[in-house]
């Protein structure tokens, strides 16, 4: 562990003092550099009679810092990624992304607990810039092993930069429960709500003459999965979120499976997987809000991505990697089909 990282987690840790135990502290760093291919680096929609999408090269970097300090009833838990991609031709995708979070919490005798969380994201540069904040406090019930449960109540900030008629901010509900069937087999289901304010007026719908008064939304998120842990790691997510707007044209509906899986595969390669299908539904028939993906890529689409991996030293591993997004838009017959080639090296530390 880099040993930097001990006076931020102790200062954090003081105020959950009074233990009798010394504080524990783990922690690790890791660095990914690869080169990219990039077969449609602008990002750019098609209709079949126009040239196709534009190929470039890359490079990308990815750095990755986390600590833990365990004390006899606080625990506080941090991470910090630092990721950029710097294009040869279009200099405009170049992209900076820094995320971080931090959580302390409190146990109340063996079953209950308390906390407070924050995390932020911060994306510079190409089409999507922005900036997302959110803190929250949580209670979690553990009566045993096999059954987890939070519930948390916060607020988030969202800038989008491009276009800050975008921008929202507001309250928001969660809940998360774990139930361990097995060592090997987990059940999960969560579920939140978020009011989401925004400072422009909202467009009225079509035959009301009176005034909505300024956009307001509801974003409401639900879903449940599993996971499997044994010789072949795999987990299957489905998520249902709808976001129902006072504006016209704003309101969307949507589905999306996620599943991954991870498997040893001979002379030490790991096989890493994961798809995802999505289906969107816009009941006003348009959708006028900018399409805003808070994810490093465009998992706003279906996708499917592939990653071999294999030690070269005993902290080192070299990494090669393809991944595939697509969609269609029935509506105007444009279709968007983007792959991500790469080859690279991933170092870790870990204490």
């Amino acid at each position: 562990m880099d040993r930097r990282l001990f006076p931020l987690l102790f200062a954090l840790a003081l105020p959950w003092g009074g233990g009798a135990r010394a504080a524990e502290w783990q922690g690790s760093l890791r660095g990914t550099g690869r080169v990219l291919v990039d077969s449609n680096a602008p990002r750019d929609f098609s209709d079949g009679a126009t040239p196709g999408p534009s190929t470039d090269l890359a490079l990308s970097a990815l750095g990755v810092a986390e600590g833990r300090g365990t004390g006899e009833r606080a625990q506080v838990v941090g991470r910090y990624e630092l990721g950029a991609r710097k294009y040869v031709d279009y200099a405009n995708e170049d992209t900076l992304v820094q995320a971080g979070a931090l959580e302390g919490s409190l146990a109340l005798g063996t079953e209950w607990g308390v906390g407070a969380e924050a995390h932020a994201k911060d994306r510079r540069g190409g089409s999507r810039a922005y900036s997302d904040l959110g803190t929250s406090l949580f209670a979690e019930y553990a009566p045993d092993v096999r059954l987890a449960l939070r519930m948390r109540l916060g607020a988030r900030r969202f800038v989008y930069r491009p276009d800050h008629t975008a921008d929202f901010g507001g309250a928001e509900v969660g809940v998360l429960a774990r139930y361990r069937l097995s060592p090997r087999h987990t059940l999960n289901v969560f579920g939140e709500w978020g009011s989401r304010r925004y400072g422009p007026f909202a467009r009225p719908f079509p035959g009301v003459s009176t005034s909505p008064g300024r956009r307001q939304d509801g974003a409401l998120v639900a879903g449940a999965g599993y996971t499997y842990r044994g010789p072949v790691k795999l987990s299957l997510t489905y998520a249902f979120q709808e976001v129902s707007s006072n504006s016209f044209g704003e309101t969307a509906l949507r589905h999306r499976l996620t599943g991954s899986a991870g498997v040893r595969l001979p002379w030490r390669v790991t096989l890493l997987a994961q798809g995802t299908l999505g289906l969107a539904r816009y009941p006003d028939g348009i959708f006028l809000s900018p399409e805003i993906v808070l994810v490093e890529e465009d998992e706003g689409q279906d996708s499917l991505s592939l990653k071999l991996a294999r030690p070269v030293s005993a902290r080192v591993d070299l990494e090669v990697s393809w991944g595939l997004w697509s969609t269609r838009l029935p509506r105007n017959n444009l279709s968007y089909t983007r792959q991500v080639f790469g080859v690279g090296f991933t170092w870790r530390d870990q204490d």
